[in-house]
């Protein structure tokens, strides 16, 4: 049963008042893919009643009363995705489809959605308590570059005047929340959940708060922007981070308490193995790709310490990996089976990396993450848990599983980790024979080595180890199979000699990329700060950052040399750079005189 989406619902269901609603503007998909429908299902699970209101007409406040007023609050989120980023492409173009709605219609959700939804439930009922979450708040937690209005914003807190914030995966926080309210407590006096961030004209009541530059100052001054950064990437772990206080004016403070303990694994079993329909709500009558691309899909793990510069999981999710067993998992595989729009293929087990599974090492669920190093930047840490077994366990009992033909890898192999395990080739070979489809996706984003560096990604030659092993592998298993790599222009610290380092690494190894990502500017990475501010956080060294329009087509074109339409570019490019020996009919050359 799906949960409630309008009253008749409730009705069938004995429901007088709802405690929550919760609104997102996603369509509704009863899956653990959605942040909306895990938030859900785990309020149900704790005996707290929920109703959906997905995708409102956001012209009036009359679709948030559909349920009436709640018992205990509002609780809103964008969607699976920043409504901006969903919204326009990294040239700031509106976008023609929207993954997430029924038939891709783009026109279903406001821009800066919380925002929105949040003014209109305030207008809808004044003295309602109002909990924002989901992706879009996490990143915009406090004060952030906003690459579409090019300037510093306010903590979404400020700008959406909801009560409450709670950020990261919310499993725990919620719950916290949902017994707070229950048992009488003010929403404004909840200033103590881990993974929440709250208002206060007194930040004496935070204890061991450590203040960040004030909002006016990282307004005004972008090294403190850039040293904020620092201090809020410091303190985000769940054992060792402290609440961060943040002013604005008008006797305001943002306080951000600590993350919210990862779950552990008997935890995420218990999340994941909710009566989720696993497909979208019945009332939709066209396809929501988003849905379809997840259905049969399994979630492995969560948690990233990958921490690429360009990825928001450091503030999101967290560094701490957490994997669920394998018997939760084949139970979930085993549901897929039954499934009525199962072919026999599992399209996925992964996460953030598909093959972080297990806690990176024995102090990180215990005391937290260190905060001077990276796990696997610049070089692996000694202490670091190179093990695939649990992984490749769960991949070999789920692919014998009766009505299951294939088990592919889809979320993308870190493969500088896997490289770092001793039985590396022998996984590398397992995987080509038994989760491959012709073509296996994995991301290192440059070949430059300076490039590179910014991201905090490994190496080339790392790189082109995996190739190398993985196309010997499928030499043995008698299998012809690519690697698709995965490349980014543009990323701060990219010159035109960097782009032109890698293409001609694409001429010398025969490849053309079909797609070409341009680096995006999101909230709360260290990339976007390298690119507001033009300096690394850390040590306050210049970095190049490409940002006039021409630049950045110049490098994008640069990756598709081969392409006719890009061959003026390219030119200009190569005599911008000094590297005219590149056009002649050496064979060498990336243009032809």
């Amino acid at each position: 049963m799906f949960l409630p989406i309008d009253k008749s619902d409730l009705e069938e269901r004995n429901i007088e008042q709802v405690d929550f609603v919760i609104v997102t503007g996603d369509a509704y998909v009863d899956s653990p893919s959605f942040g909306t429908a895990i938030i859900g299902r785990v309020l149900e699970r704790f005996g707290y009643s929920v109703g959906i209101v997905a995708q409102p007409d956001w012209t009036s406040c009359e679709n948030f009363k559909i349920f009436g007023e709640p018992r205990y609050g509002f609780l809103i989120n964008s969607g699976n995705m920043d409504s901006m980023v969903n919204h326009y492409t990294v040239n700031k173009k509106r976008r023609k489809n929207d993954a997430y709605t029924p038939g891709g219609a783009t026109n279903k959700r406001p821009d800066r959605a919380i925002i929105v939804y949040s003014n209109l439930v305030r207008t809808a009922y004044k003295d309602i308590p109002i909990i924002i979450g989901g992706i879009e708040a996490s990143l915009r937690r406090l004060s952030h570059y906003d690459y579409w209005e090019d300037k510093i914003r306010k903590s979404i807190l400020i700008d959406s005047g909801a009560n409450l914030l709670l950020y990261g995966m919310g499993e725990r926080s919620v719950i916290e929340l949902a017994q707070a309210l229950e048992s009488g407590i003010d929403i404004n006096d909840i200033t103590y959940i881990k993974g929440s961030v709250f208002k206060t004209r007194t930040p004496n009541i935070v204890y061991e708060g450590l203040f960040l530059p004030s909002f006016k100052d990282v307004v005004n001054d972008k090294i403190k922007f850039a040293k904020s950064f620092v201090m809020q990437e410091e303190q985000a772990d769940p054992y060792r981070g402290k609440p961060l206080i943040e002013e604005y004016e008008k006797g305001w403070f943002v306080v951000q308490n600590p993350p919210s303990e990862p779950l552990n694994t008997l935890e995420l079993d218990d999340v994941y193995e909710l009566p989720f329909e696993n497909k979208a709500h019945p009332s939709y009558k066209e396809e929501i790709s988003a849905a379809k691309e997840t259905q049969f899909s399994i979630t492995s793990n969560r948690g990233c310490f990958g921490s690429c510069s360009f990825c928001a999981l450091t503030f999101h999710q967290g560094r701490i990996v957490n994997g669920r067993s394998t018997d939760s998992m084949i139970k979930e595989a085993l549901n897929m089976t039954k499934h009525e729009n199962f072919k026999g293929y599992i399209h996925d087990v992964g996460g953030p990396s598909a093959n972080f599974i297990d806690t990176q090492c024995q102090k990180a669920n215990i005391k937290g993450t260190c905060k001077d190093r990276k796990c696997l930047y610049p070089t692996s840490c000694k202490f670091l848990n190179v093990n695939h077994d649990s992984y490749i366990d769960a991949l070999r009992k789920i692919r014998k599983l009766d009505g299951v033909k294939k088990v592919f890898i889809r979320s993308g192999i870190r493969y500088d980790y896997l490289l770092l395990d001793k039985k590396s080739k022998n996984i590398i070979k397992e995987i080509a024979q038994n989760h491959v489809s012709g073509q296996l996706r994995i991301a290192p984003e440059h070949i430059s080595d300076n490039v590179l560096k910014h991201m905090g990604k490994p190496k080339k030659e790392i790189y082109e180890k995996f190739v190398l092993e993985f196309n010997k592998a499928s030499k043995e298993v008698n299998k012809t199979q690519y690697i698709v790599p995965y490349f980014m222009s543009s990323h701060p610290g990219t010159t035109l000699k960097d782009a032109i380092e890698l293409a001609i690494y694409f001429k010398q190894t025969g490849q053309t990329p079909e797609q070409v990502q341009d680096f995006y500017p999101t909230p709360s990475t260290l990339a976007t700060c390298m690119f507001y501010t033009g300096v690394n956080p850390y040590t306050l060294e210049k970095v190049y950052v490409p940002k006039s329009k021409e630049e950045k087509l110049m490098q994008r074109a640069l990756l598709q040399f081969n392409k006719k339409e890009n061959r003026h570019l390219v030119q200009k490019a190569l005599k911008l750079a000094n590297r005219e020996d590149l056009i002649g009919n050496n064979p060498n050359c990336l243009l032809k005189k």
